[in-house]
């Protein structure tokens, strides 16, 4: 629970207007700098991972009932893979999509693994989806997310492909420095008696905040 707290509480001090974004701060540099720059782009890219919340909230989902090393190596490999996909491909490109619709998706992302948790699927259908396949596909979103939002920095040209690279590099490390956090704190709470006590309202609260983050998204589309 108190891992959620965290993150809720980011999510709410943010107001939500930063989902998935690269900070205001950090903006100006990113549209004022030319040619390559590889540590800086990968500190940003490791500062949006970890701040990020909309990440954390699903990273924690899908962690959230994992115990052995090698499943969660493979959730967050299928993970990575899909978000340095898109985010590199979608920056490089140019793919024009809204950040809003993508960022309802993500929200989107958050209330799936939350459900998942909670055996919603089996209960009202019947079936159980793909999980690693889930993680690979809202991997595909989460970084066509943040392609999104560099594209409106009107990156330059020149360095853009080592810059993406370092960026990439440096959500990774971010992920893995998130992840480790995340891992060490549930690993406490898995010790307690609290957790199977407390593990339904925390995948409830979970699915509230990825709801709240679909519905501010689709209210800025239509209201934009």
């Amino acid at each position: 629970m108190a891992i959620l707290s965290v993150v809720l509480a980011m999510l709410l001090s943010t107001g939500l207007a930063a989902a998935h974004a690269v900070a205001e701060g950090d903006k100006g540099y990113i549209q004022e700098i030319y040619g390559v720059h590889l540590v800086p782009f990968m500190y940003l890219g490791a500062k949006h991972m970890v701040t990020g919340y909309d990440h954390l909230l699903f990273l924690l989902g899908v962690v959230f009932f994992l115990y052995r090393l090698q499943h969660i190596a493979i959730y967050v490999t299928l993970f990575a893979i899909g978000h340095s996909t898109t985010m590199i491909l979608g920056v490089w490109f140019g793919w024009n999509v809204s950040a809003y619709l993508i960022d309802a998706i993500i929200g989107l992302s958050v209330v799936y693994k939350a459900l998942d948790n909670l055996g919603a699927y089996q209960r009202w259908f019947g079936v159980q989806p793909n999980t690693k396949a889930a993680t690979l596909i809202f991997g595909f979103f989460h970084g066509l997310g943040l392609a999104t939002k560099i594209l409106e920095y009107d990156i330059a040209q020149d360095g853009l492909l080592p810059n993406l690279l370092a960026f990439n590099v440096g959500v990774e490390l971010g992920q893995l420095i998130a992840l480790a956090m995340i891992l060490i704190a549930m690993g406490y709470w898995r010790r307690t008696t609290s957790f199977w006590k407390h593990a339904y309202t925390a995948n409830v609260l979970m699915m509230t905040a990825g709801f709240v983050l679909i519905g501010y998204q689709l209210t800025g589309y239509f209201v934009a």
